[in-house]
């Protein structure tokens, strides 16, 4: 980034800094697939979905919930309804095999992203966060290290509005103090993050990965698309 003038920043949490641009859904997927666990990919998919809905309609997730307790909780539903389901009655033995492979990904990859936004502060960056979360970001974020790296922390679950809701994003340009135009977006989903920012006239990056609905996006909706955080730098 450029030194010369303070650049605005508003970062997606999920799918972004924490699994660098992988789907949540892919992420454990993959997990699945490196371990073994004895189920299909499109039974697979209706459990994920079931699972994300569950948590969406409901508190099971608590405040005060760390990423770990957050990710147990996940994989139990989902393997609880594979097992009910007539998937695999074997699936709930694979919990903690998944659990400790997952959380160990997680670690590492929020270990990266840090280190870049701690690069990007270190240059005079302004920093805010976006998310669609469970309530219990501030934990998740003091979890992994980003404790004052951003200026504020806007959580879905908090004020009851979701993405791609651009009002999210207008909340975000509000605490950075400025107008969209002087602000970037960067997050994984075009859906979520990259349309609905570029809608109020902010810049978007899109950090390119692996995607619940496969490669097929169109990127032209972002103004600059990229495979690393680590780009972020250089741009």
């Amino acid at each position: 980034m450029n030194n010369s003038s303070p650049r605005n920043i508003i970062f997606d949490y999920g799918a972004t800094l924490d699994t660098g641009g992988c789907h949540w859904g892919i992420q454990i997927w993959n997990a699945y697939k490196d371990i073994g666990v004895p189920v299909g990919e499109e039974a697979y998919r209706e459990a994920y979905i079931y699972t994300e809905k569950m948590l969406g309609k409901s508190e099971v997730i608590g405040h005060d919930f760390t990423f770990r307790q957050t990710l147990d909780t996940k994989l139990t539903l989902q393997l609880e309804w594979l097992a009910n389901n007539g998937n695999s009655r074997f699936a709930t033995s694979f919990h903690d095999l998944l659990l400790d492979n997952l959380y160990a990904r997680t670690v590492a990859a929020t270990a990266y992203s840090r280190e870049v936004l701690q690069q990007l502060k270190a240059q005079g960056t302004r920093m805010v966060l976006i998310s669609n979360f469970y309530g219990n970001l501030d934990t998740v974020l003091h979890e992994f290290g980003f404790d004052g790296l951003f200026i504020n922390a806007i959580e879905s679950a908090t004020i009851g509005i979701r993405k791609p809701d651009s009002r999210l994003f207008r909340m975000g340009v509000e605490a950075l103090g400025t107008d969209a135009t002087k602000v970037t977006v960067v997050g994984d989903s075009m859906h979520n993050d990259i349309i609905p920012a570029k809608s109020i006239g902010c810049h978007t990056v899109w950090l390119k990965g692996q995607s619940w609905d496969g490669n097929n996006t169109d990127a032209s909706s972002a103004d600059i698309t990229i495979t690393d955080i680590k780009q972020l730098l250089a741009i």
